[in-house]
This record gives structure tokens, sequence and C-alpha cells, in this order.
């Protein structure tokens, strides 16, 4: 019997304020879907653990409370999720509040509606609500990302996606992944469906990820993506021949 249940797994830090008002617009979002929510808590030291263990005992729906003891990162606290996961196809979204959950049916429709060619289905920001200097780096690191890895996305920052959780387990994994799921997921064979979605601005709190600190490490990334990608083979159909 096919696994109909929706995994959400949204990985955040010290967003504990901006968590309950989320899960609100999750519920109102995915009406009779069945779905579980994973929050992968990367180390907070605000109130996340108190307002999750609240949250855990007011909803209809499953939510589940995975924690790092040590922030590790956001490539490492989506990973955790995503093999925690009980359904076949997970979504994903940031804690801020600035991904909005009303597209994530759309999302996962485009996934089921698709052939079994198709891997990873994202969003892709209009309208940034970020800084000027945030949106100008964004916009220059996706343009070199793209001539480099020609993965025809204009935008692997965004956290929106919905994709089969199998897939995603069998990706290749580093610190900083999440920026290259298209690029990964294209080099397993399998190709992207790009929906636009609208950004908004985060409602509490500040950005936990900086511009300059992260940008020697995106450029080694982007090289070893580069070099997965010139190694990569096709892989040939196996069919196991009956006795």
């Amino acid at each position: 019997m096919t696994n109909a249940l929706l995994s959400i797994v949204i990985p955040c830090k010290n967003e504990a304020r901006n968590l309950p008002p989320l899960l609100d617009e999750i519920d109102a979002a995915l009406g009779q879907t069945a779905f579980e929510v994973i929050v992968v808590d990367d180390g907070s030291t605000d109130d996340t653990r108190a307002v999750l263990a609240a949250e855990r005992l007011a909803r209809r729906f499953s939510v589940r409370h995975l924690r790092h003891e040590r922030s590790a990162g956001q490539s490492i606290a989506l990973r955790s999720g995503v093999f925690a996961a009980h359904g076949a196809i997970v979504a994903t979204l940031d804690g801020d509040g600035q991904n909005d959950p009303r597209y994530i049916p759309a999302l996962v429709e485009a996934l089921n509606a698709a052939d079994e060619g198709v891997g990873l289905v994202t969003g892709q920001r209009l309208k940034r609500q970020d800084t000027t200097l945030k949106r100008l780096s964004s916009k220059i690191a996706n343009r070199v990302r793209g001539r480099v890895l020609g993965d025809y996305t204009r935008d692997t920052g965004c956290s929106l996606k919905a994709m089969h959780t199998a897939l995603f387990r069998q990706l290749p994994f580093f610190d900083g992944s999440h920026r290259f799921l298209p690029a990964l997921v294209q080099q397993e064979g399998f190709t992207v469906i790009h929906i636009d979605v609208y950004d908004r601005p985060r409602r509490f709190g500040v950005s936990h990820y900086g511009i300059f600190d992260r940008a020697m490490r995106a450029t080694v990334d982007l090289l070893g993506v580069w070099w997965l990608k010139q190694r990569r083979r096709n892989l040939p159909r196996v069919v196991e021949i009956a006795p």
C-alpha cells in the first residue's frame, strides 16, 4: 500500500516565537492531508523546547521535536529531519516564517502528478524580503552556480521544496549540500520542476545565516559538486534474469 503520509521538515535555530504561527499556517494549508511536522531544533538557546512541548499537546497533527545538542548547520538539520521522516514524500521550509506554507500543496501535487523521472519540485522566490546586500550576494551566487553546474535553477536558496524521501536519502551529503539539491538530484538522473513562490518578511528575530562567512565554503562546495558532475556516469538499467 502506498504511504500517503507527508512529512514536513523544518530546520530551525532560535525561532521559538515564529513556530506557533507557522504551525497554524501549516494546519490551514494542509486541510485533511495526512501529515506530520518534524521540527529540527539546531542547538537553540531560546524557548524552543517549551514552545514545542506545548504545541505537541495542542495540535491535531503529529509535531515531532528533534534536537541537536549543539548547532550543526542547516544541511545537517535538514538531513536529520528527512532521515527521521515517516512519510514517502518530504516537504521542507524554513522556521522563520518567510516561506509561506500555502505553497506546500502545490509542490506536493506537482510531484505526485509528475512521471517517475521527476525527483524534486522546488520553489523559486519572487520579491525577496531580505536586505539589498543579501539579495545581491544571492543573485551573484546563483548566476555563478548556474553557469558552472547548468542546473537551470535561478534560486537554490529557497527552502520550499518537495521530494521523495528515499531519493533525498541517497543523495551525496556534505555540509552545505542543501544549497545544491537541484544539481544533486539531476546528477542522479532525475529532473526538477520549478514553481514561483512569493517571499515574506520574517516575523520575529534575526537571520542566523551570514553572507561573507559562507562565501568561501560555498565556493569550495561548488567545485566539489562540479567534480561530482564530471565523474558521474549514466547508470545502466538493471534487470534480473529469471532462471
